[in-house]
C-alpha cells in the first residue's frame, strides 16, 4: 500500500518536472507521447495539464489544442474555459464562440471564468450583438456582481458595447476598483472622447500604469505631443509601452529627431527597448535620411543579440537603408535574412528600382518567381519603376499584362503612373497622353505632373500646355507645377510663353518658394506616392 501511494507521488513529481521544462512545440509533442506510453492520457488532471500547455502556455500551439481537445470524450470546466481562454487570445478568437456553443449544446455548466473569456473574444472582434447576448447570459447564471465579470463587462461595453452601460456598471462598487477605473478610462480615451477620459483619469483615487499609458495614447492619437509628454514627465514608473507610445507618437507627426533624443533618453534610464522600439526609430531614420543614426540602430540591434533579424526588423533595415541611399547595405540585410516574406523581397526590388539598379530588381524580381513567392500589387510598382529606370517599354507593358492576367491584379494609381513615367522617360510622349486616356480610373495630379515632367524633358510644349490644364483643373496651388510649363517654354525660347505663365501664376496668388530644388521634389513626392507601403505601429507593435 504504501508502495503504491510512493509511486502515485513519484508519477505527479515526474509529470510536474516535465511540464515546467515544456517551452516548445516539439518538447509539448514528446510530453504528449510520454503520457500515452505510461498511461496518463486518461487521467483528468494530466490532460488539464496538456490543454493548458499547449492553449495558453506554450506560443503558437493552439490549433494542436483543438487537435487534442477533439480527442477527450467528456472535458471538464476547467478544459472548457482553458480552451476557450486560449482561443480568445488566438488570432482566430471567433473559436471562443463556437466552443461556447458547444459547450451548451453538451450540457456543461459554465462559470465565472467562462464569461470574461468570452466577453474579451467579442472585444478583439468588435462583436456587440454576441457580447450582448453573453452579458445577457452573464446576468442569467447570476455572475454580474462577480468582479472579474463585472470588470471584463466594462471593458466591453467601453471598448465596442455601449458607453452607457458601462457606466451604469462602474457606478457603486466598481469606483473602488482599479481595474474598474481603467478600463472605463480605456475605453473613452479609444473612442476619442478623450475630455470625458481625462476627467476619469483625474478622479481616479489610484491611477495604474494602465491608464498612464492609454492617456499618453489617447494624446498622441490626436497629435497632441505636448500634452502627450506633459503626462509621460509625470508618469511615476514607465515601461517599455510607455517610451514606445511617445517615440512612436513623434515618429508619426514627423519630429524624428525628438523620437530619437527620447530613444537615447530611455536607454540612459536603463529601459531595455524591444522591437517595437526599434521599428519606430527606423521608420523615423528612413523619413529623415537619417543614415548615420540609422547604422547605429542597426549596431544597437546586433548588441541586443538580435544577429537573427525578425522579418519586421529586417524589412524595416531593408526600407531604411533604401530610403537613406545605401541601397549596398539593404541588398546585405536582404541577404543574410534566414526567414523572408513578400514585404522583404517587395522592399528590395523596389529599393533597388529607385535607386538605378534596374537589371538586379528584375534579376530578383525573377529570383522571386522561380522561388515560388507570389508578388502583390506592391511588388510589380518596383517592378515597373525598374522599367521606367532602364527605359524597358516593351517589358514593362509584359509586366503590366502579367500583373493582370497571371496574378488577376487589377491595376492602382501607382501602376498607372509608373506605366505613365516608363512611357514618359522613353518620350513616347502621345502614347503616354492616349494611355492617360484610357485608364479605367481617373488619373490624379501627380500622374499629370510626371507627365508634365516628360515634357519638359523632351521639349514638347504643346503636350505640356495640355497636361498643365488637366494638372491646374485638379489643383491650382502648387508652384512647382507652374514651373514645369515655364521651363519648358523657357528651354525652346518661348518667352511670350513663360511671361503667361508668370501672370497666370500671379492671378491665382500663387508664389515660387525660394531654393525649392523641383527635381529633388519630384522625386521625394514620386517615392512617397510608389513606396509609402510600410505599416505604421503602436507602442505594441499592432498596425496603426
Amino acid at each position: 500500500m504504501i508502495r503504491k501511494k510512493a509511486d502515485k507521488s513519484s508519477n505527479r513529481h515526474q509529470r510536474s518536472c516535465l511540464w515546467q521544462k515544456c517551452s516548445s512545440f516539439r518538447a509539448l509533442k514528446q510530453i504528449h507521447g510520454f503520457m500515452l506510453v505510461n498511461g496518463f492520457n486518461s487521467k483528468p488532471s494530466a490532460l488539464r495539464e496538456l490543454i493548458f500547455a499547449s492553449a495558453i502556455a506554450i506560443s503558437g500551439t493552439i490549433d494542436y489544442a483543438h487537435q487534442l481537445f477533439r480527442q477527450i470524450t467528456e472535458p471538464d470546466t476547467f478544459m472548457w474555459n482553458t480552451m476557450i481562454r486560449g482561443s480568445s487570445q488566438s488570432p482566430n478568437p471567433s473559436n471562443a464562440i463556437s466552443l461556447y456553443t458547444q459547450m451548451e449544446d453538451r450540457r456543461v455548466q459554465p462559470d465565472n471564468f467562462t464569461f470574461p473569456f468570452l466577453l474579451k473574444a467579442c472585444t478583439r472582434l468588435s462583436w456587440v450583438k454576441m457580447g450582448n447576448e453573453i452579458h445577457g447570459k452573464i446576468v442569467k447564471f447570476g455572475f454580474e456582481s462577480n468582479t472579474f465579470v463585472r470588470n471584463t463587462l466594462i471593458h466591453f461595453h467601453a471598448n465596442c458595447g455601449d458607453l452607457k452601460v458601462a457606466s451604469a456598471l462602474f457606478d457603486g462598487s466598481a469606483k473602488r476598483d482599479v481595474v474598474a477605473w481603467s478600463a472605463l478610462t480605456t475605453g473613452y480615451a479609444r473612442r476619442g472622447e478623450l475630455g470625458v477620459a481625462r476627467q476619469l483619469f483625474d478622479e481616479m483615487p489610484v491611477k495604474d500604469l494602465v491608464s498612464w499609458n492609454v492617456m499618453i495614447t489617447g494624446y498622441v492619437k490626436r497629435g497632441d505631443m505636448d500634452s502627450a509628454r506633459k503626462l509621460f514627465d509625470e508618469v511615476p514608473e514607465r515601461d517599455v509601452v510607455t517610451w514606445n507610445t511617445m517615440i512612436a507618437g513623434y515618429v508619426l507627426c514627423g519630429s524624428h529627431e525628438q523620437a530619437l533624443e527620447m530613444f537615447e533618453e530611455m536607454r540612459c534610464v536603463g529601459e531595455r527597448p524591444d522591437e517595437v522600439t526599434m521599428l519606430s526609430l527606423l521608420s523615423a531614420c528612413a523619413d529623415s535620411g537619417a543614415l548615420d543614426v540609422g547604422l547605429k540602430i542597426h549596431c544597437s540591434l546586433l548588441e541586443m543579440g538580435s544577429g537573427d533579424l525578425s522579418i519586421l526588423l529586417g524589412n524595416a533595415l531593408i526600407d531604411m537603408y533604401a530610403k537613406c541611399g545605401s541601397i549596398e547595405r539593404a541588398l546585405e540585410v536582404f541577404r543574410r535574412m534566414r526567414e523572408k516574406d513578400v514585404s522583404s523581397w517587395n522592399s528590395i526590388v523596389g529599393g533597388l528600382a529607385f535607386h538605378g539598379h534596374a537589371e538586379q530588381s528584375i534579376h530578383l524580381f525573377r529570383e522571386m518567381l522561380r522561388k515560388k513567392i507570389r508578388p502583390n500589387e506592391i511588388t510589380f510598382v518596383g517592378v515597373l519603376v525598374a522599367c521606367s529606370h532602364a527605359g524597358m517599354v516593351e517589358e514593362s507593358h509584359q509586366y503590366f499584362d502579367l500583373m493582370r492576367i497571371e496574378y488577376n491584379i487589377e491595376p492602382n494609381i501607382k501602376h498607372y503612373g509608373c506605366m505613365v513615367d516608363v512611357l514618359g522617360r522613353a518620350g513616347l510622349l502621345n502614347e503616354a497622353f492616349e494611355f492617360i486616356d484610357s485608364m479605367v480610373i481617373e488619373p490624379n495630379a501627380i500622374v499629370w505632373r510626371t507627365l508634365l515632367g516628360a515634357c519638359r524633358v523632351h521639349g514638347n510644349a504643346e503636350l505640356g500646355k495640355r497636361a498643365n490644364e488637366r494638372l491646374l483643373a485638379m489643383r491650382r496651388d502648387q508652384s512647382g507645377d507652374y514651373v514645369l510649363l515655364s521651363n519648358i517654354y523657357a528651354s525652346l525660347g518661348e518667352w511670350d510663353g513663360v511671361e503667361k505663365v508668370r501672370k497666370l501664376m500671379d492671378d491665382s496668388g500663387v508664389k515660387k518658394e525660394p531654393g525649392c530644388s523641383l527635381i529633388e521634389a519630384d522625386n521625394k513626392e514620386l517615392m512617397n506616392f510608389l513606396f509609402d507601403s510600410k505599416p505604421k505601429l503602436n507602442s505594441k507593435g499592432k498596425v496603426l
